[in-house]
C-alpha cells in the first residue's frame, strides 16, 4: 500500500472508530423538565407531577400566591423555577400610551418580585405586539428596550432574570433579529426564553438555537407542524435530534417547560424524556 493511501485508510478507519464509540447526547441532569402551572397552589396535582418525574412548575404574576405557593413547593419539593408576566398581551411595554407602558413595566416589576419571594430565577416577557400604524416592529424594538432597561436595577437586586419569549407577536421573526435585540439591551440580566414550537412556523427550530447561543436561558418545549399547528410533542415538524445536537452545541443546561397537551402529564413526561434525552 502507498503512503498516502495508508495515511487516508487510516484517517478514515479512526473517523469511523470514533463516530462508532461516541455516545448519544443526553441532557439526563442537565435539563430540568416542568410544566405550567397557576397562580395557586394544588397539592395533589404538584404530587402527581412529582411522582411523574417533573422537576419543577413555571407559575404566572403578578397575582401568585406567594406565601401558600412557596410552602406547597417547600413541602412537595417540586420548585417553581420562574413567572409568566400575565399582561404582557394586553397591557404591552410597546403600547402608544406612555401611561399603559408604565403600567406594564410596574407589573412586570411586581411579578419579578412574586418570582425571587417564591424561589424563582426569571419573568417570561413578551414585550409588544407589531400591529397597526402605532405599534411598528421599530416601536416595539425601541419602547420595550427604554422600559425593560429601567427594571434592570431590580432585575440585579433580586437576581431575577427578564427573559423575552419568541412568539407570533409580528416582531423579531428571523434570529439575527431577536439575538440583535437581546444584545441591544446588553444586560446579564435580560436573555433568551426560547420557544421551540413557535419559531418551526418562520424556518427550521433548531437554526434558531444555534443563532442564539448561550443566550438561551430557558425553554419553552412544544411541537408544530405545517398540517397540524401545534400538536402533541413529536407529531409537528420539529426535528428533535437537531435541537438535541444544537442544544448540546451551546453546552445547554436548565429549565424547559412544557406549554400545551400531550394527551396527560404522564405522557408529556414520557415523551420530553424521550425527545430531550433526559
Amino acid at each position: 500500500m502507498h503512503r498516502r493511501q495508508f495515511i487516508a485508510t487510516s484517517s478514515c478507519t479512526l473517523a469511523m472508530s470514533r463516530m462508532l464509540s461516541a455516545k448519544p447526547v443526553s441532557f439526563k441532569g442537565r435539563i430540568k423538565k416542568a410544566v405550567k402551572f397557576g397562580t395557586q397552589p394544588d397539592e395533589k396535582k404538584m404530587r402527581r407531577l412529582k411522582d411523574l418525574g417533573f422537576d419543577g412548575i413555571e407559575g404566572s404574576g403578578p397575582g401568585l400566591q406567594v406565601e401558600a405557593m412557596r410552602k406547597a413547593c417547600d413541602k412537595i419539593n417540586l420548585p417553581m423555577h420562574g413567572l409568566v408576566y400575565s399582561k404582557h398581551w394586553h397591557t404591552r411595554l410597546s403600547d402608544p400610551s406612555p401611561e399603559v407602558r408604565e403600567q406594564s413595566r410596574v407589573g412586570l416589576g411586581q411579578s419579578m418580585r412574586e418570582a425571587q419571594a417564591v424561589g424563582g430565577s426569571s419573568v417570561l416577557l413578551v414585550p409588544g405586539k407589531v400591529g397597526g400604524a402605532n405599534e411598528t416592529h421599530q416601536h416595539v424594538w425601541d419602547r420595550s428596550i427604554e422600559q425593560i432597561k429601567k427594571l434592570l436595577p431590580l432585575a440585579d437586586e433580586l437576581k431575577i432574570h427578564i427573559l423575552i419569549e419568541t412568539v407570533w407577536n409580528g416582531f423579531c421573526y428571523k434570529p439575527e433579529q431577536f439575538r440583535d435585540y437581546i444584545d441591544a439591551i446588553g444586560s446579564k440580566w435580560v436573555k433568551a426564553y426560547y420557544d421551540i414550537g413557535n419559531m418551526q412556523r418562520y424556518g427550521p427550530s433548531h437554526n434558531w438555537i444555534r443563532v442564539l447561543g448561550k443566550r438561551t436561558l430557558k425553554l419553552d418545549v412544544k411541537d408544530w407542524g405545517s398540517k397540524n399547528g401545534f400538536c402533541p410533542l413529536g407529531q409537528g415538524d420539529v426535528d428533535w435530534k437537531k435541537i438535541r445536537n444544537e442544544l448540546e452545541r451551546i453546552e445547554f443546561s436548565g429549565w424547559a417547560t412544557r406549554e400545551g397537551n400531550d394527551g396527560g402529564n404522564e405522557k408529556t413526561a414520557h415523551l420530553m424524556n424521550e425527545l430531550l434525552a433526559l
